[in-house]
């Protein structure tokens, strides 16, 4: 018979009296025990059974307990051993401690502190295998279809998606259009406990206020026109695991009263009924607003936004996490060569330095758009500069050329303001740029408008090329 589980011991001592004692009063403690007369035997038993905690002798014939400890380890290194020892051999335990050892009994020992020993120890067993399994959903996570990133201040988010996983709290996560904050949040799920039940998304942006009501709490047949059934909402479809509010800035203030009612107490009613629902749901929302702001302005409720920020996770740009365009650019070329059945080889060296320059104000979903559409058009092996959109070749152009241009800048530090250096690199992007404000801006990494309101309109108010709405 085969043992396997997480309260499995085996305890291993050449003196009979020892091991047949010690195997009772684990029993009694409700553990699955298994008993080895000496380390050779210990040796078999552990390649037959998952044993969870080691309970050996450090003296004895042929295999000892300090040589039992490496191959313990070697078989399974979740594996946690206990050390008993005489008067004479503590010296010698102390030094097994370093190559493993959870712990060291001294003899005589008492029920007390062997069965507290070996508790703690599958204490620290269960959280070695959590923390591992952890990490294997989160590079699952990050080589498949779900790509993040690499780079630090990704793994970072990584990091912290991974730590709020397995709780219930809400989390809103910010950041540009295009960065990838729905990835993070089916991460997120599929990290947390939920992950066997519903991921659900909601594109807030998308629905006008009739029908974004509908959508997440449902409706009852008759409850407007056209509705010809009862429908069940968002929330209900979502019970036991996830709800993703995509754009959650753009709620109308009456949506944003009954959200707030469902995050507080999780009752509902649908649209039309009167009878009350509860669902348990986590919710992750996300948004490219800065909700403070709108707070400020009366658009959007202080209360919902101190309920959805629990946790935030801040997303950054593509253009400040570059070292991942390489892995994202590869990842994009080979899901789609795979979808258009194009043998390419990979992105030509020159290629890839044009997608390190260029800023990507339209962050990761640009990126991908642009791969894809290189996969297409392109004629030769690898992804060449001229299978490349043609802005994107003139930014890189021209980023070359502003680099160069602003090198030769003699701008003596501590004389000029913050604000007239801002002004004078702007002038000298605008200039290498041949006055194009929108190559200007996404080689400054900022919009169109931002460039206008910072220079002096006036400067360019007899330009053909108006401020964005």
């Amino acid at each position: 018979m085969e043992f396997s589980g997480d309260k499995v011991v085996l305890v291993v001592d050449d003196t009979p009296g020892i091991r047949d004692a010690l195997s009772k009063i684990l029993s009694k403690e409700g553990f699955s025990v298994l008993a080895a007369a000496d380390g050779e035997d210990a040796v078999r038993v552990l390649q037959k059974n998952e044993v969870g905690v080691v309970v050996t002798d450090l003296k004895m014939p042929r295999v000892d307990g300090a040589e039992l400890l490496k191959i313990a380890k070697t078989i399974s290194p979740s594996i946690e051993v206990i050390l008993i020892t005489g008067h004479g051999t503590v010296d010698v335990a102390v030094d097994v401690m370093k190559d493993g050892a959870f712990d060291f009994i001294q003899k005589p020992f008492n029920k007390v502190t062997v069965i507290k020993s070996i508790k703690n120890a599958f204490e620290k067993r269960s959280l070695v295998l959590e923390n591992k399994s952890l990490h294997d959903r989160i590079k699952n996570i990050q080589g498949s279809e779900n790509v993040v990133g690499k780079s630090l201040v990704m793994r970072k988010v990584m990091e912290l998606a991974a730590q709020v996983a397995p709780s219930t709290a809400t989390v809103l996560i910010t950041g540009e259009s295009g960065v990838g904050k729905e990835v993070i949040a089916n991460a997120i799920h599929q990290l947390s406990p939920r992950s066997e039940k519903n991921f659900v998304k909601v594109s807030c942006a998308a629905l006008p206020e009739t029908l974004l009501e509908a959508e997440l709490f449902g409706y009852e047949k008759g409850a407007f026109t056209g509705a010809i059934s009862r429908r069940e909402g968002r929330f209900e479809l979502a019970h036991g695991g996830t709800l993703f509010l995509d754009e959650v800035g753009d709620i109308n203030p009456s949506v944003q009263v009954k959200l707030l009612r469902v995050l507080q107490s999780g009752e509902f009613e649908r649209l039309g009924g009167g009878k009350t629902f509860v669902a348990d749901v986590r919710v992750i929302a996300a948004t490219n607003a800065h909700l403070k702001k709108l707070v400020e302005k009366k658009q959007f409720r202080e209360d919902l936004y101190y309920r959805l920020n629990v946790i935030n996770i801040q997303l950054p740009a593509l253009r400040e996490r570059k070292d991942d365009i390489p892995l994202l650019a590869n990842y994009f070329l080979r899901m789609y060569c795979a979808k258009n059945a194009r043998a390419i080889e990979g992105i030509a060296k020159d290629a890839m330095d044009v997608l390190m320059k260029y800023p990507w104000p339209g962050n990761v979903r640009e990126l991908e758009n642009t791969i894809e559409r290189a996969v297409v058009l392109t004629r030769e092996s690898c992804i060449a500069p001229t299978d490349l959109p043609e802005d994107i070749l003139n930014v890189s152009r021209n980023a070359e050329d502003v680099s160069s241009g602003l090198r030769v800048l003699n701008i003596p530090i501590g004389r000029i303001p913050l604000k007239d250096i801002e002004k004078i690199v702007m002038e000298e992007t605008l200039k290498q740029s041949k006055g194009n404000k929108n190559i200007a801006s996404k080689i400054l990494g900022i919009s169109t408008r931002t460039l206008y309101r910072k220079m002096d309109a006036e400067e360019y108010q007899d330009s053909d090329e108006a401020p964005e709405a």
